[in-house]
């Protein structure tokens, strides 16, 4: 799965309106929706700001006020066509004076999101399960060693009075495995599933 590594912004100026888009990643259909009305709130004084998103869980677009099916659809439709998912596209145009008709805006609104793709990095995304390893210090090395021999991957390490890995598999029954072998001296918690970069 493709997608966007982080949030890009380009804009190009057509028949004096301005078409700003900003791409950003999202796991799922409220983040992207979350980050939408977000954009539209902080530029409420544009004439537009059509949308399209396409996440794991769905798929969706806004025309925000343009001609039905001249603005959030087509720009849902250039996500499509270069196989990301994940994705958020947010055009916001700033009206210039000049109607650019249906397929003007058509053509504007695509333009806007394949601009904007050309200078954005597109990573590779796979889906992990996440898992918090909770034990004490003197387990650390013996962990880590088991870590590095089974290739899983941490994302996130906290010490406190425990100590506390946050774990992504693409197997969860590597994470069985560590259950089996350190009993109860490790505790873990199912995080829930989520796309991450891909991990050699």
């Amino acid at each position: 799965m493709k997608t966007i590594a982080k949030p890009y912004q380009s804009t190009i100026d057509i028949k004096k309106s301005k078409f700003i888009c900003r791409l950003y990643p999202a796991q799922n259909e409220m983040e992207a929706k979350e980050i939408i009305s977000k954009i539209s709130e902080e530029f409420k004084d544009a004439t537009h700001n059509c949308s399209a998103y396409l996440v794991s869980d769905g798929e969706g677009y806004d025309d925000d006020g343009e001609p039905g099916g001249t603005a959030g659809r087509p720009m849902l439709n250039v996500l499509k066509k270069n196989n990301l998912q994940n994705s958020v596209a947010v055009v916001t145009r700033y009206f210039g004076g000049i109607k650019l008709g249906a397929g003007g805006l058509v053509r504007a609104y695509s333009k806007s999101v394949l601009e904007t793709l050309a200078v954005a990095e597109i990573v590779e995304m796979e889906a992990y399960e996440l898992f918090k390893v909770t034990f004490s210090y003197p387990d650390i090395k013996s962990i880590d060693n088991d870590v590095r021999s089974q290739n899983l991957a941490v994302t996130d390490k906290e010490y406190d009075s425990l100590v506390r890995y946050t774990i992504a598999t693409a197997n969860a029954e590597q994470i069985n495995g560590f259950k089996e072998k350190y009993n109860d001296k490790i505790q873990v918690e199912y995080l829930g599933r989520r796309y991450l970069e891909k991990m050699d």
